[in-house]
């Protein structure tokens, strides 16, 4: 008789607890391997940054790509336009580029008698600035209202930009010749920055044999379109209602403050970089096909998001000490929610 109560207790439990996620992610999951299996017919490992960029798109944030010249930065941000049916814009920054070339500029129009507003390049969705740091401030800083805000101001006309709006910029480091930092203001518009390293030797041996068996073909003719416009606006407001608990957003919290209270910091995290964390770690879920955020997802979003953000002290820097390594330290030092 006992017996028979326990076990109708157990399929009494078994019955209430619901193991199905609470959102549909398959379809997004489905895309999300779609565009790696186009993307990896060309370009030989780099996953982690092709997740980065998947988890951008997700995350509806922008993308600082850096390495030095020849490791793919470029190439990789072309494939990921072939795979969206998006509009696509690439514009490259020289020292001379004014930020008229970027945003547009009013042209008399003799028939109308009247000004007539011509739009730049920016006006896309996809947009590939290649060597961002090569331009002067002034040219930068034309970037900070239509990244920040998706709108660009001119003559006293505001002009919204079409959604989606990515921006995918490259630069080299900023050792090299010809190179103009990136002020601080710009770099906190970007969600993550991605290092990108040379590659192994049996990556590279890939590479040069993938090349070969090219022969006449170019690198970006087969690849197919996964995703519209529609369903990318659709999946990145998927994305937002992916679940986080409380003490996980105490977590994002901690982590961001502690940057601000770090000896080996001159300058820390704003709160942007706890909301970039945020969605970055609910894309993170997505492209895993969970409906909620784990620590783990928040630790690998955190080091993309933080790295250009935060300013090691001089002291340190000296020492080659990188944000990199401090900010290990801090994510290590902080206790994870259970």
């Amino acid at each position: 008789m006992e017996e028979n109560i326990e076990n109708n207790n157990i399929e009494n439990t078994s019955e209430n607890v619901n193991f199905q996620s609470r959102l549909d992610l398959s379809p997004l999951q489905e895309s999300i391997e779609k565009i790696k299996a186009e993307i990896g017919t060309v370009i030989v490992g780099q996953h982690k940054m092709i997740d980065q960029l998947l988890v951008a798109i997700l995350s509806n944030g922008h993308v600082l790509l850096e390495g030095v010249p020849g490791v793919a930065k470029t190439i990789t941000a072309k494939l990921l336009s072939k795979t969206l049916n998006i509009g696509f814009s690439r514009i490259q920054f020289t020292p001379d580029l004014m930020p008229s070339d970027i945003l547009g500029t009013s042209v008399y129009d003799l028939k109308k008698s009247e000004f007539e507003f011509k739009k730049g390049p920016i006006f896309s969705n996809l947009i590939l600035i290649d060597e961002i740091n090569r331009a002067p401030a002034k040219t930068q800083a034309a970037l900070f209202e239509v990244m920040e805000e998706r709108q660009i101001t001119m003559d006293g006309t505001t002009y919204l930009l079409e959604a989606p709006f990515l921006v995918i910029a490259t630069q080299n480091p900023i050792e090299q010749e010809g190179t103009y930092r990136l002020p601080e203001a710009q770099l906190d518009r970007f969600l993550f920055k991605i290092n990108i390293d040379y590659p192994k030797l049996d990556e590279e041996i890939l590479i040069i044999q993938k090349e070969h068996l090219l022969q006449n073909q170019g690198k970006l003719d087969n690849i197919k379109t996964v995703l519209t416009s529609a369903e990318i606006q659709k999946y990145q407001a998927l994305v937002k209602q992916i679940i986080v608990e409380p003490q996980l957003l105490e977590y994002i919290a901690k982590l961001v403050v502690n940057t601000r209270e770090n000896a080996f910091l001159y300058l820390g995290a704003s709160p942007r970089a706890s909301i970039a964390i945020l969605n970055a770690a609910k894309g993170y879920a997505a492209i895993r096909g969970r409906d909620f955020v784990t620590p783990e997802d928040i630790k690998e979003a955190a080091i993309p998001v933080l790295q250009h953000r935060v300013i090691v002290t001089p002291e340190r820097e000296m020492e080659g000490i990188t944000s990199v390594e401090i900010i290990k330290q801090i994510i290590e030092a902080i206790e994870i929610p259970r």
